[in-house]
């Protein structure tokens, strides 16, 4: 197997420019890095185009990788393909699985409403599947959840769990016609402590510094917050939602 040596082989400059968005959206590709997350995408049944590994280093013997590309790069080049400071030795070029069309009737939702932050979308995937969530719907001006900062914050979460970009208008109208309370958060709502285990619901969570829209708040069933005991003004949205989530499920 020739050994790709330059970071100008045009394979590798295609492949680095699936770390921006906009070539993500028009190639409906994307990267993840490292072996755990490979392996969550296979388990996942996800379409693996290519696995690009650093030079001698082999496809773990466990992996089914009939039909998936396997290539060889220099250390350097992989150093340079990567967007993590140390790389784990293995990249794999994937399709961009189609969003779920989550269908409203009973079920346990996440509503987000422009969380921006790469990093807290990812733990909110995260904590969502680890919850056993039914689904999460992203609102505009949430992350791309394709973004690698994401996946990596998800380890593997976000495979194994159905999303879907809606308008939230329209996401808390399906709940409403199908009798699924809509739980918003708010400094303003009631303790969150108050409320019973919920056997369906939709949890809205809002932007990192401005929180929920007033819009949409204004539209839920009812709003809660979390007591803070210390100084600190907030917590963390995925910290938040992780309490709320757990609480809400009854776990």
């Amino acid at each position: 197997m020739e050994v790709i040596s330059s970071s100008q082989n045009p394979r590798i400059k295609a492949w680095k420019k699936l770390q921006k968005k906009k070539e993500r959206d028009r190639s409906g590709l994307f990267l993840i890095e490292g072996e755990h997350l490979i392996e969550e995408a296979l388990k996942a049944s996800l379409t693996v185009k290519q696995i690009i590994c650093s030079e001698g280093r082999g496809i773990p013997r466990e992996w089914t990788v009939s039909g998936i590309e396997v290539v060889e790069v220099t250390e350097q080049v992989l150093a340079d393909l990567a967007e993590t400071e140390t790389p784990q030795g293995m990249i794999a070029v994937c399709v961009k699985p189609q969003l779920k069309n989550i269908v409203f009737d009973s079920g346990k939702y996440l509503l987000l409403d422009r969380v921006q932050d790469p990093g807290n979308l990812g733990s909110l995937f995260r904590t969502s599947e680890a919850a056993g969530m039914t689904g999460v719907i992203l609102g505009e001006g949430c992350a791309d959840p394709f973004n690698p900062k994401v996946i990596r914050a998800t380890q593997g979460a976000l495979f194994h769990i159905p999303i879907q970009s809606m308008d939230l208008e329209d996401a808390l109208q399906y709940c409403h016609e199908s009798g699924i309370p809509v739980f918003g958060t708010s400094l303003n709502g009631s303790t969150y402590s108050a409320i019973e285990p919920q056997e369906s619901f939709a949890l809205l969570m809002g932007n990192e510094g401005s929180g929920v829209d007033p819009d949409l708040l204004a539209k839920t069933d009812q709003n809660l917050y979390i007591p803070l005991h210390g100084k600190s003004e907030s917590l963390n949205v995925g910290v938040a939602a992780g309490i709320l989530v757990y609480h809400l499920s009854g776990h």
